[in-house]
């Protein structure tokens, strides 16, 4: 059988987190692209040393590790400065998505879902085979964003604003799960798409 790597994208608050972890219940792989930009500037890594250098030793804590919040301030309305840290940040996260997709394969899996929020925005259609949407309306999108952040109406638009379209992004997929219902209702459509995909862990 030829291995299988899904790629697995949404929006803001569709609900790609909670199929995520329906599939990883599943016993799927997983590689988390989140979790790896995280990993990738963990203290004493030479990523984050890069960013040190290149925006200044007040980007670090006391202890080290990244000033996240400082660093924001300084990204937030300068895309020259954005553009840097994406050029220092994003090959290495993309490096270590792809050695533990393959250390996946060695270990024998048939499918690895590839679990990457900005699938479409950083053009990584390339790294997988199948393209899976969690979409919900923006409608939706709104109501749990307000609930779960607490922010405002217009707070809220203005994050789902901010993304490329999740109508867009159901233009490049091969399959969507439309996640306005109950969850029992996502995980059907999850395991129609898994079944008809012929997905084996």
């Amino acid at each position: 059988m030829i291995p299988m790597i899904i790629g697995l994208t949404g929006s803001i608050a569709t609900g790609k987190s909670t199929v995520s972890r329906m599939l990883k219940q599943k016993g799927f792989p997983i590689v988390d692209a989140d979790e790896i930009s995280r990993l990738v500037v963990e203290p004493g890594s030479p990523v984050l040393d890069r960013i040190a250098q290149a925006f200044g030793a007040d980007v670090l804590l006391p202890d080290g590790a990244l000033n996240r919040e400082k660093l924001g301030s300084l990204i937030f309305n300068d895309e020259e400065k954005r553009k840097m840290l994406n050029g220092i940040v994003h090959p290495a996260v993309r490096e270590e998505m792809i050695r533990q997709k393959e250390e996946w394969l060695d270990k024998g899996a048939n499918t690895v879902i590839m679990d990457i929020p900005l699938l479409f925005e950083s053009k990584l259609q390339s790294y997988v085979d199948k393209i899976l949407v969690v979409s919900a309306t923006p409608t939706i999108q709104r109501e749990r964003l307000i609930a779960r952040n607490g922010y405002s109406t217009e707070e809220a638009d203005a994050r789902i604003n901010s993304q490329l379209p999740i109508a867009e992004k159901e233009l490049g997929a091969d399959a969507i799960i439309i996640n306005n219902g109950t969850l029992e209702e996502t995980e059907n459509q999850l395991d129609e798409i898994l079944l008809e995909w012929k997905a084996q862990i």
